[in-house]
């Protein structure tokens, strides 16, 4: 029992700790750069974790079918995430690959390899990994990851960034227990955030975004 209320403590204090304590700081503009700190606290902890293996890390076994069915989800949440921006936010459609091209060039290469990818290690294969014992089952996992990375970013003042947050940690939290793959959940993750940030949605997730 001690040892379940040592372990939601940790849970309590780096899931929601970290993202309230930079909310609470408005003079913190890049929370991004914690992602890098957090995950090597975070290997070491999975070090110590014996059913963990640093394969899982670019374990690759997808099968074309899958392939093919998240990309057409993806294909189809990228029209919706245009239309609302077409029809709701019209100024905003495609706002940063307009007025800042290289930067939205430098962004597709970056957000996913040092963001994307981070970020999924860190709330699909570490918190499934550490925290099994006190979030059992796979809707338990799903929800727990899914809520835990939308409250991440409440970083960023804005209700929007936490309820398409919501709807994507879900959905890519069942991705990675379906395939138990983190790369492929990277992938997607960053392949919807180039997404975000070519139609127009980028202010909902850069507080200060050159437009």
């Amino acid at each position: 029992m001690k040892e379940k209320l040592l372990r939601w403590l940790e849970f309590i204090l780096l899931f929601g700790g970290i993202p309230l304590w930079i909310y609470l700081d408005e003079d913190f503009r890049y929370p991004s750069v914690l992602v890098l700190p957090v995950l090597v606290f975070i290997f070491l902890l999975l070090r110590r974790n014996q059913e963990f293996s640093w394969k899982e890390l670019w374990q690759w076994d997808i099968r074309r079918s899958v392939l093919l069915r998240h990309l057409y989800i993806f294909l189809g949440m990228a029209v919706l995430m245009l239309g609302y921006v077409y029809f709701c936010d019209p100024d905003n459609l495609f706002n940063l690959p307009r007025s800042n091209p290289w930067i939205f060039m430098a962004m597709c290469f970056f957000y996913p390899v040092f963001s994307a990818y981070g970020q999924e290690i860190i709330y699909r294969t570490f918190l499934f990994r550490r925290y099994r014992s006190i979030i059992p089952g796979k809707t338990g996992f799903i929800l727990a990851s899914g809520m835990s990375f939308s409250f991440l970013h409440i970083v960023y003042y804005d209700p929007v960034s936490m309820i398409m947050t919501l709807v994507g940690g879900l959905y890519l939290a069942k991705v990675y227990l379906d395939t138990r793959s983190v790369l492929f959940s990277a992938v997607l993750h960053g392949l919807y955030g180039i997404a975000v940030f070519g139609v127009g949605l980028g202010p909902y997730f850069w507080l200060d975004m050159p437009v």
